[in-house]
């Protein structure tokens, strides 16, 4: 099977959008969906919250 039961894959635009959207990157975003799912407002507070938390380097 392509891929693992249970596990959610975003489309890349989706991941696009919320990385541009909190600041976040890429691949921190696909992180975070991995943890939560692909609700959008848990996703944008979270990575809003990882960008706060992680200053500047972002």
């Amino acid at each position: 099977m392509a891929e693992e039961a249970g596990r959610v894959r975003p489309t890349e635009d989706y991941v696009r959008s919320l990385a541009q959207q909190s600041g976040a990157t890429e691949q921190q975003i696909r992180d975070i969906v991995s943890l939560i799912g692909l609700d959008r407002a848990s996703i944008l507070r979270e990575a809003r919250l990882l960008r706060r938390d992680l200053g500047p380097k972002l």
